[in-house]
């Protein structure tokens, strides 16, 4: 199962998922540096700079959850490495997940933007590039999977 390559891709999905809900996904701080926003995949936090209390918290749950199960195909699909179609079908739907988990991302940071600080944009940090990460590693590993499944029908065809 981990000899193969595209176990090593999947593995990496999983870790960058759950790199996705550990860390900050988008902060942006007002132009007097008295405030800042911070946006993670289970809430996004408005706090004061200056002596570090909470001004406002909302929930975004849904980005976490989504990453979540995300990671949960991710490993699935590391699991049923006997199955190559089928291994190829949950990393298809996990690419999906994956790029709604990003979207949410993008729409929940600019939502965000709007009613805090809309003539200033804020930073994507790690959380979001790990989303992206996962995506890319999703896609490669999908390439080795087609690769092996392609390799198999040549050796089935000599015979």
């Amino acid at each position: 199962m981990i000899q193969r390559v595209q176990s090593v891709f999947l593995l990496l999905v999983t870790i960058s998922m759950v790199t996705s809900t550990l860390f900050p996904i988008w902060l942006q701080v007002n132009p007097d540096q008295t405030q800042s926003m911070e946006m993670t995949a289970w809430y996004t936090t408005i706090t004061d700079t200056v002596d570090g209390s909470i001004i406002s918290q909302s929930n975004n749950i849904y980005i976490g959850i989504v990453a979540i199960i995300s990671a949960a195909l991710a490993i699935y699909s590391l699991l049923q490495y006997k199955n190559r179609k089928k291994q190829l079908l949950i990393n298809m739907i996990n690419a999906l997940m994956m790029a709604s988990t990003l979207g949410l991302a993008v729409y929940t940071s600019f939502q965000a933007n709007e009613s805090f600080n809309p003539t200033v944009g804020g930073a994507f940090l790690i959380g979001f590039y790990s989303i992206v990460f996962g995506l890319i590693m999703n896609l490669i590993a999908n390439r080795f999977i087609r690769k092996d499944e392609m390799l198999i029908r040549s050796v089935d065809r000599i015979r």
